[in-house]
C-alpha cells in the first residue's frame, strides 16, 4: 500500500476550521473533543474494554488480533461506511485517534482500501491538544486584553456579539456566568471548553487583532474556568465599563431569563413540562444566592416570582415578570457589582453609554 497522508499542521487545521473524524471510543469523546469533531468510533466503548484487557494480560499483538476479530464482517464495513459518508459530506476532512497510533492508521488503512484517501493527524489527539494549550499560554505576550464591564443587564454580551475582535467566552462555555446563567442545555466539558478558547485565539490573532474584547467575567464561568496564565492575563487589562439605565437593564435581562429561557425549556420539554422546568431552574437559582441575599430579601424576591408566575398562568402576559427582575437587580446584583467595581478602580479607562463604549472601543483597538 502506497504512503498515506499524515499532517501535524495544526496552525491550518485551526485555521481552516477542518472537519474531523474522531476514531476513540465515545468515552474518550465525551471527556473532550476539538470543535468540528464528530466520534465515528474505531471500536465501541465495550470492544475497546475488552482488547484493553487483552493487552494488558497477553500484549499488544494478540489485543491487535482480538480487535480485528470483534471489528469484522458487517460491523467493519459499517464503520467504513460511515466515515465515507462523512468525508463525501467534507472532502477536507482528517482523522485521528488518541496519539495518532493503530486505531488512526487501521481506520485511514480501511479507507484507502475502500478507494478513498484521509488525510491522518500526526501524534494524534494528544499532540494536537498540547499544540492547543501551548499557543493559549504562549498568546498572552501576543494581544492587550480590553475587559468590558458593566452592571448585570447592561447588555455587555450583546454588544460583544457585534465585535470582530472580542472573544465570547460566555458563548464558549454556554453558560451567562451568573447563578442564573444556566441554559437547557449543558456546558462543554473543561477540556472541549480550553480547545474551543484556543481555536477563538488562534484565528483572532492569526487576522491581525492585537487587542482583544472580553467580558468581565473573573476565572469561572458556571462550573469552567480559564487557565491561570490566561486568566491573570485578563485580570490586567484595561476596563471599559458600559453604562446602561435600569430600564433597559430590566428588559435587556427579562429578555434572558424569561423570554428566551421559557421559550428554550418548551422547545426542548414541550410546553407543560418546559415551563415547570423553568419555573424549577429560577427558583433553585434563588436558593443558591439565598444566604448572600438575606433571609427578608429572598422571601420577596421568591414571593414577588411566584405571583408573577400566577399572573402568566391566569392571563399569559409575563409583564409581572419584570417586577422580580428588577427588585433581583437592584438588591442583588447592584451591590455586589459595586463592592467587586470599587477594588478595580485603577483599571477603568473608561465609562459610557453604548454609543460611547463603541465608539472608544473603535479607537482603542485600531491603535498601535
Amino acid at each position: 500500500m502506497p504512503t498515506l497522508p499524515l499532517t501535524d499542521d495544526f496552525k491550518q487545521i485551526v485555521l481552516n476550521n477542518t472537519p474531523l473524524i474522531d476514531v476513540r471510543a465515545p468515552v474518550e469523546f465525551a471527556r473532550g473533543a476539538f470543535p468540528h469533531a464528530v466520534n465515528l468510533p474505531l471500536m465501541e466503548d465495550e470492544e475497546r474494554q475488552l482488547v484493553g484487557i487483552c493487552y494488558k494480560e497477553k500484549g499488544n499483538a494478540e489485543a491487535v488480533k482480538l480487535g480485528h476479530r470483534l471489528v469484522s464482517g458487517k460491523i467493519r464495513q459499517a464503520r467504513i461506511e460511515a466515515w465515507r459518508q462523512f468525508m463525501h459530506a467534507h472532502p477536507d476532512a482528517m482523522l485521528y485517534c488518541f496519539r495518532g497510533g493503530q486505531r488512526s492508521q487501521i481506520a485511514q488503512e480501511w479507507i484507502a482500501q475502500s478507494g478513498e484517501v484521509i488525510t491522518r493527524i500526526k501524534g494524534g489527539y494528544k499532540a494536537f491538544r498540547n499544540y492547543l494549550m501551548a499557543e493559549t499560554e504562549a498568546s498572552v505576550s501576543r494581544f492587550e486584553p480590553i475587559i468590558l464591564g458593566g452592571r448585570t443587564g447592561s447588555g455587555k454580551t450583546l454588544l460583544i456579539e457585534t465585535l470582530k475582535g472580542a472573544v465570547d467566552l460566555e458563548g464558549l462555555a454556554n453558560h451567562r456566568g451568573s447563578s442564573f446563567g444556566r441554559h437547557t442545555t449543558p456546558q462543554p466539558t473543561q477540556i472541549a471548553f480550553e480547545d474551543a478558547l484556543a481555536y477563538d485565539l488562534i484565528q483572532k490573532l492569526e487576522a491581525g487583532h492585537r487587542k482583544l474584547v472580553f467580558e468581565d467575567e473573573g476565572r469561572n464561568i458556571g462550573r469552567l474556568y480559564l487557565p491561570q496564565t490566561f486568566s491573570d492575563h485578563l485580570a490586567a487589562g484595561a476596563l471599559v465599563i458600559l453604562e446602561t439605565p435600569m430600564s433597559e437593564r430590566v428588559e435587556i435581562t427579562f429578555d434572558e431569563y424569561v423570554r428566551e429561557e421559557q421559550h428554550a425549556f418548551e422547545t426542548d420539554f414541550g410546553k407543560e413540562i418546559g415551563m415547570q422546568k423553568w419555573r424549577e431552574a429560577i427558583l433553585n437559582a434563588m436558593s443558591r444566592i439565598q444566604k448572600r441575599l438575606g433571609g427578608l430579601r429572598y422571601k420577596t424576591l421568591v414571593d414577588m416570582f411566584e405571583s408573577a408566575y400566577r399572573e402568566q398562568e391566569r392571563s399569559g402576559s409575563l409583564e409581572a415578570h419584570k417586577g422580580w427582575v428588577e427588585y433581583l437587580l437592584g438588591e442583588y446584583y447592584d451591590p455586589m457589582y459595586d463592592y467587586q467595581i470599587a477594588k478595580r478602580e485603577e483599571l477603568i479607562v473608561f465609562r459610557g453609554d453604548r454609543a460611547e463604549v463603541e465608539s472608544f472601543l473603535a479607537d482603542r483597538m485600531t491603535q498601535i
